[in-house]
């Protein structure tokens, strides 16, 4: 069989940590699975959540790392209170499989990291432009938006706490629709506007 790192059923153990990534990938459930549950029960469930963490950030949109880390943890406990040798808690690494399988798909954050190491998105010359400014004057420019009802500044400069939502709601990016856009965009009754803690 060779020299390399092998499954309980012979398969390379890197080629079987690629599938799952691929199949995942792909949303590929059946093949997911399968490459998961291998490399579970051949003894590298480590390295196996390692690479599904791995997934969960470099290939998957929204946030999802902190559901998978807790399916590991709940795994691990299982395991710890196991009176058994053998892997066990595999349920939990199966649902980690469906939900980065069903999840969309962005591959944003390798991309951003490849980019910038690679400095195709900014420069060394840019970088070091920006710094040396930074430098000279102490400290960027702090946008105006900054300075709202909740800063003694901005409460000196006669900012509102209408004036607060109505700012931050125009300034979501990218925004996702929210069930009191209407109502914030449209104009917040003065009342809404009482602190309710006093």
């Amino acid at each position: 069989m060779g020299k390399y790192l092998r499954t309980a059923n012979g398969y390379d153990l890197f080629v079987v940590s690629s599938a799952l990534q691929k199949s995942i990938r792909r949303n590929e459930v059946g093949l997911a699975g399968w490459s998961a549950a291998e490399l579970f029960t051949s003894g590298f469930a480590g390295y196996a959540w390692r690479r599904i963490l791995i997934i969960s950030a470099e290939d998957c949109d929204g946030i999802i790392t902190g559901e998978i880390e807790a399916l590991h943890r709940a795994q691990t406990m299982i395991q710890e209170k196991s009176s058994k040798k053998k892997p066990c808690g595999f349920v939990f690494m199966a649902k980690a499989v469906l939900l980065l399988c069903g999840q969309p798909k962005n591959r944003d954050a390798d991309h951003l990291g490849y980019l910038t190491k690679q400095k195709v998105l900014v420069s060394d010359e840019e970088v070091l432009a920006y710094m040396s400014t930074i430098v000279k004057e102490g400290i960027t420019q702090i946008p105006e938006y900054v300075y709202d009802v909740h800063t003694r500044e901005g409460r000196q400069r006669g900012k509102t706490k209408e004036q607060f939502w109505k700012d931050e709601q125009a300034g979501l990016s990218p925004k996702a629709p929210g069930l009191f856009d209407a109502l914030i965009e449209g104009g917040i009754p003065s009342n809404a506007l009482d602190d309710p803690q006093s």
